[in-house]
């Protein structure tokens, strides 16, 4: 099976979504659903994907279990739940509970958007992560090099527990590389609990002045630090549209893996998803 670890649907039309306020995001300001993504799926080869959250609220989780029940190519619904709130553990249940809720097999939160760096080590946030991984669910950490030092101490701190770090940590492309996050990325991957996906990249280099070749010095450092077992393909649509189309994502990311030998791009365009999310 092939999967894409790591895409997104939303409508601006029916929800607020903060961090598309920014005029440069005009172009992905619209409706992106099942249909639209089915398709180009079809056309790249991939079989299966994880579905995201994007904004926090209960009910786009709610939604997305549901667009998992009816659409099985949603293999995995990485979904908001406040990690704060004290009654998470029976939150967590419910949503469970519910049609396609055998598919929630993560939660994330929009880290870096947060004022304080430390806020994945504040005392209710550690323990709304133990509600999560006493449900076997996995975390997706969405952080910036700002919040890898709290994201290091807190995979430290649950070191039986699943972490998956998204689009690498998010690396300065297109001002350059940073010792900053090349030593975090390294010291976050010798955690051995967490897995690194290989998406978002391309948005994070000039829009309309990259390829692969500029992307591939930092698959190639994250290939190093966590190896061939804990790297994970995402394509990050309809938010990669921004920089190109889901084939030009697709292609670019194959290139940089094969060219760190096929086992490297075979496990990560899906034994590696499947292990990371617990995939039936």
């Amino acid at each position: 099976m092939i999967i894409d670890g790591h895409q997104h649907f939303w409508d601006p039309a029916r929800a607020d979504y903060p961090w598309m306020e920014a005029d440069e995001l005009g172009p992905i300001r619209r409706a992106f659903g099942p249909a639209d993504l089915a398709p180009l799926m079809k056309a790249n080869g991939i079989d299966a994907s994880i579905l995201v959250q994007c904004r926090s609220a209960l009910e786009e989780t709610e939604q997305f279990l549901h667009i998992a029940h009816e659409n099985p190519f949603v293999v995995g619904v990485v979904g908001w739940a406040d990690l704060a709130d004290g009654a998470l553990d029976e939150t967590l249940d419910r949503l469970r509970a519910l049609p396609g809720g055998g598919r929630l097999v993560g939660i994330r939160h929009q880290v870096h958007d947060e004022a304080d760096p430390d806020w994945l080590l504040r005392e209710d946030v550690q323990r709304g992560l133990t509600a999560v991984f006493t449900r076997d669910l996995a975390y997706d950490l969405l952080v910036r090099t700002r919040e890898l030092p709290a994201a290091i101490s807190t995979a430290q701190a649950f070191p039986q527990a699943r972490f998956v770090l998204d689009h690498a940590a998010k690396p300065p492309i297109a001002d350059g590389a940073s010792a900053e996050w090349t030593d975090g990325i390294a010291a976050l991957a010798a955690c051995g609990n967490v897995w690194c996906k290989i998406s978002g990249l391309a948005t994070e280099a000039v829009w309309n002045d990259w390829d692969a070749d500029r992307l591939f010095p930092f698959v190639e450092h994250a290939a190093r630090c966590f190896g061939e077992d804990r790297l994970i393909y995402g394509s990050d649509w309809p938010v990669c549209l921004l920089a190109g189309g889901y084939g030009e994502i697709k292609s670019a990311l194959e290139a940089c893996l094969a060219r760190l030998g096929p086992r490297v791009r075979d496990k990560a365009f899906g034994v590696n998803a499947k292990a990371a999310y617990r995939l039936g």
